[in-house]
């Protein structure tokens, strides 16, 4: 069996979660430090154009977005399930909701001069420029909009009451037993963890702070370090995985075989082109040459993203 490879890097609030997950079920992975900005120059031969961080490598299989990570590793290692049996809508509900109205809170929050002050204060002048004008272009073209920080300053404490309530009702998670909704959740709160400009926006909840530890005590798993071009050559060297059989009918009409592309239509919203080669429920999967990697798939969840044809 192909190890597992996340490709992140440690500032990354969504790699953040994928690491959690890893931690919650006690799985071993390597290790790629990519670059927080374009370029990332042995990314992109593996999935084609997507960008976003994290990404989850298993051999010649390139799995996109946390939502997507979630139930490739459910698939490695079942229990414990971040689907609790009788919850798994709702934990996917709470999870989707926390990856966009929570996130694009805090991406706010976070983002306001006092802490950029602070989550700057050691980085190069130039290097600050660079990520600035990196993120400035990451909402062109997509549905997501950003959230003025007076709206979100506005609107926390409504997001963090609930959270709170939720947690004095059910107790030691979010829905009483740990759930893929913990971990999208936690994530985002991390992320305004960093600097004590935002970590008081999650302190003042002394429910939601618990949980939080509880969270971020499962750790990171056992990673061990690869570089980024030998990953690429683990890809090469691969052969990817049997496509799963399911019986379904795009409703697009997208048909197996066909030149299509693939992009996210919230944010980072840049086409992934290839043959499409499985249309599922969940999942989107298309096959690509690279002269570098060989034939890789790369897999997309259906919920969040669009087929195109080319």
């Amino acid at each position: 069996m192909s190890e597992l490879i996340l490709h992140h890097y440690p500032t990354s609030l969504f790699a953040e979660k994928a690491r959690l997950m890893l931690g919650f079920k006690g799985l071993s992975w390597r290790s790629v430090n990519i670059p927080s900005i374009m370029p990332k120059p042995d990314l992109m031969p593996l999935t084609g154009g997507y960008r976003k961080t994290p990404v989850l490598q298993v051999g010649a299989d390139i799995y996109c977005d946390t939502a997507l990570i979630a139930r490739r590793l459910e698939q490695e290692k079942s229990s414990p399930t971040f689907y609790p049996e009788g919850q798994e809508f709702t934990a996917a509900s709470l999870a989707a909701w926390a990856d966009s109205v929570l996130f694009l809170h805090a991406v706010s929050l976070v983002f306001q001069p006092a802490s950029l002050a602070v989550r700057f204060a050691k980085v190069p002048p130039e290097a600050v420029k660079a990520f600035v004008a990196d993120r400035a272009t990451l909402f062109n073209g997509g549905s997501a909009n950003r959230v003025p920080l007076e709206v979100a300053q506005h609107q926390w404490p409504t997001l963090m009451a609930r959270l709170e309530t939720q947690l004095e009702r059910n107790g030691d998670f979010l829905l009483g037993a740990p759930s893929i909704a913990d971990f999208s959740v936690a994530h985002t709160l991390w992320f305004l963890k960093q600097t004590p400009v935002t970590s008081p926006l999650v302190d003042a909840y002394p429910a939601v702070l618990s949980w939080y530890e509880r969270v971020i005590a499962f750790g990171h798993g056992a990673p061990s370090e690869l570089s980024s071009g030998d990953a690429v050559e683990i890809a090469r060297a691969a052969t990817p995985a049997a496509i799963p059989d399911e019986d379904f009918t795009d409703p697009n009409g997208f048909t197996v075989g066909q030149p299509v592309t693939v992009s996210a239509v919230d944010y980072g919203v840049d086409a992934v082109a290839g043959e499409l080669i499985f249309s599922g429920r969940e999942a989107i999967i298309l096959r690509r040459e690279d002269e570098r990697a060989g034939t890789v798939h790369v897999h997309f969840p259906r919920f969040g993203f669009q087929i195109k044809a080319v």
